[in-house]
């Protein structure tokens, strides 16, 4: 398999960027459950794509060339030519996740030459999912590839909680309102 995970319409604002400094690093956070802890995925090789407010795809690019990882290369794009223009960003990674519950992380590995057919796939499902063609009415094949949702520091529990909340109080004031009428 030649991609083992990927990210869509991630937010460039709920990365954690870091600082100069040891151990200010900053963090790509992501899960593929709300309850489980996130993992880091700013050492991730593979390609992405950068988009505006509207979603049209601006650039797209590799990581993994070098020492530049997924983190890397975002961070640089905060600051070239294309920084105040891009607000979200996909990504598609070649390294798997491994560990256990609670310590799961990216692992750099070398990937095998997968089969013609799944590269075709592969490739087939990253141009739909980061384009959304619309005329493509199914989506890619990305077979055992693992989807993982964006984190960020903020998140908790609580925050959630509160927030369904707030909605539904909200949703039971609209009900009483359409019911007097």
């Amino acid at each position: 398999m030649l991609f083992q995970n990927y990210g869509l319409f991630w937010h460039a604002d709920r990365i954690t960027w870091g600082s100069p400094g040891k151990g200010n690093q900053g963090k790509l956070l992501g899960r593929q459950r709300v309850k489980e802890d996130p993992i880091d995925f700013r050492y991730q090789r593979g390609v992405y794509a950068l988009y505006d407010e509207n979603f049209k795809i601006l650039y797209v690019g590799q990581a993994g060339y070098g020492n530049k990882r997924l983190y890397d290369r975002l961070d640089n794009h905060m600051t070239d030519h294309l920084g105040e223009r891009w607000q979200r960003f996909s990504w598609f990674g070649i390294d798997p996740v491994v560990g256990k519950a609670g310590k799961r992380y990216v692992e750099e590995r070398d990937p095998s030459a997968p089969p013609v057919d799944a590269v075709l796939n592969h490739l087939e499902a990253i141009l739909i999912a980061a384009a959304e063609p619309p005329l493509n009415r199914q989506g890619g094949k990305f077979g055992e590839a693992e989807q993982f949702f964006q984190s960020w520091e903020e998140d908790d529990e609580d925050e959630v909680l509160e927030a369904i909340g707030t909605l539904s109080k909200r949703l039971d004031e609209i009900e009483r309102r359409l019911k007097r009428q």
